[in-house]
């Protein structure tokens, strides 16, 4: 019970693969959950699973496009959980958004979706709980789900790589000017992860270049997530752990 008596928020918790991944993984380890998602009707699903399971769930929803719906989440978190210690985000990608091409064939508004849908939305959800932390004066814990394309190159899908290398430098940002609060951000960098969107549009190729000779799992993902999120990894922020099956140490002449 790693996470027991934290109150977590968990931004994209009521979708299929990491986010649902992770809102299990945090009510098994004791959390009490609040479990955000566009989709109300998810979000309620996930937080009805959490509920049989015996924890402490709420759902919320709300669009991570729209900075008030972003503070309304938090707000509700924290009338619900009686508080927060935990912010967790999760929604991100590009594919599932935007169409993958070349970065001179990016449309601006495509770029732009990205930003909202990958950073923008961490940093606005970051400020809003950072006053809530500064506020209870009893400390917290952040951590967002990245990428392994934010410090590898990113072949058609440049403003992701771009905006998940934003994560890391906020997360150390947080760390240098929050630390002395007893506030932490990390970031857990994924790799190919067998969700429905990885499996929908990563080529069975991929597989073969990936040293375990797998994709991972959404609760690989989540039992990093725990782990940042706890006091197991109390001496641990602006930092990320990095989840790619060996990708990104691979040697080009393997």
């Amino acid at each position: 019970m790693q996470l027991n008596g934290k109150r977590a928020l968990v931004i994209g918790g009521g979708g299929g693969g990491i986010g649902r991944a992770v809102s299990a993984a945090f009510g098994a380890e004791g959390a009490a959950v609040a479990v955000a998602d566009i989709d109300l009707g998810r979000a309620e699903e996930a937080a009805e699973a959490l509920l049989q399971r015996g924890a402490t769930a709420y759902a919320v929803s709300g669009d991570v496009r729209s900075l008030q719906d972003i503070e309304a989440m938090v707000a509700a978190a924290v009338e619900n959980l009686g508080g927060l210690d935990v912010l967790v985000t999760v929604v991100g990608g590009q594919v599932a958004f935007v169409p993958a091409v070349k970065l001179h064939e990016m449309a601006d508004e495509d770029w732009d979706t990205i930003y909202e849908v990958n950073l923008r939305y961490v940093a606005r959800a970051v400020r809003a709980v950072l006053r809530v932390f500064l506020d209870q004066g009893s400390g917290g814990a952040i951590v967002s789900v990245g990428s392994v394309t934010g410090f590898m190159a990113a072949p058609q899908q440049a403003a992701y790589g771009v905006m998940k290398a934003g994560l890391l430098s906020l997360a150390r940002t947080v760390a240098a000017e929050y630390a002395g609060d007893g506030i932490r951000m990390n970031v857990a960098a994924a790799g190919a992860i067998a969700t429905a969107v990885a499996n929908a549009n990563v080529d069975a190729e991929v597989v073969e270049e990936i040293p375990v000779g797998r994709f991972g799992r959404s609760e690989e993902v989540a039992t990093a997530v725990v782990y940042l999120a706890s006091d197991a990894s109390s001496y641990m922020t602006g930092q990320q752990v990095v989840l790619d099956g060996g990708v990104s140490v691979r040697g080009p002449f393997d």
